[in-house]
């Protein structure tokens, strides 16, 4: 009897998927460097071209607003002069120091047609004679209108310590019959435009005058004067 083959099924296993990839976003490239860091360069190079667009348009209004407000007041710096010095007291005391006071007028005119000044507290007036300061003061507070000029009368005080030094200068100077005084401005001011006020600056120069002499209590004759003035924050 012939023998009877059995065949046996041979079991093939499943075939698995590959495993999926837990960070599917990460390539390595063949250089080592991971695909992502690309795409977050390009992001950062996307905001940083848009901060500095937005920089320029801001930029460039800023500039426009600035130029029609120009156009628009056409603003222009107050001028000021000094019309007469008087010389009250100029005494030197018994501990050798010199007091001085100066009585001056000066005008004060803004030409603008539509802009005010606020003349505000802090300011300071001195007269210097070469590199000493002689007496300082200051101006009071005030508005000025547009197109408007006022005439301020400051009383300036000082005392110097090197009295019989700079008495006897002072004195041989006065024999040329032309004395250089140098009266130093510095002012904050508040700008107002129609109804805004805005921020403080500083007007700040000098008037450079050439007096006849330092006689007391006489109105000084003023030879030459040469007033420079700038604004500064």
């Amino acid at each position: 009897m012939a023998d009877h083959q059995r065949i046996h099924p041979v079991m093939i296993p499943p075939t698995c998927p590959p495993p999926r990839d837990p960070f599917p976003s990460v390539k390595v490239d063949p250089s080592g460097h991971n695909a992502p860091v690309v795409k977050r360069t390009n992001c950062w190079c996307k905001c940083l071209c848009w901060i500095i667009t937005t920089f320029i348009l801001l930029l460039i209004i800023v500039v426009a607003a600035l130029a029609i407000l120009y156009l628009v007041f056409q603003p222009k710096l107050p001028k000021y002069s000094v019309d007469n010095l008087r010389i009250t007291d100029l005494t030197l005391n018994f501990d050798l120091t010199l007091y001085t006071r100066f009585d001056v007028r000066i005008t004060a005119n803004n030409p603008n047609k539509k802009i005010g000044i606020y003349y505000e507290k802090g300011s300071r007036l001195s007269v210097w004679y070469k590199d000493t300061n002689l007496c300082h003061g200051s101006i009071p507070r005030f508005y000025q209108g547009h197109q408007n000029t006022t005439l301020l009368e400051v009383g300036l005080t000082g005392q110097n310590q090197y009295g019989t030094t700079l008495l006897q200068a002072l004195q041989e100077q006065q024999q040329t019959g032309r004395i250089p005084l140098d009266l130093k401005i510095d002012v904050p001011v508040r700008i107002k435009l129609g109804m805004l006020k805005l921020m403080k600056v500083r007007i700040s120069g000098s008037c450079k005058l050439i007096v006849d002499s330092l006689s007391t209590n006489k109105f000084i004759s003023i030879k030459a004067s040469s007033c420079n003035f700038g604004v500064k924050p």
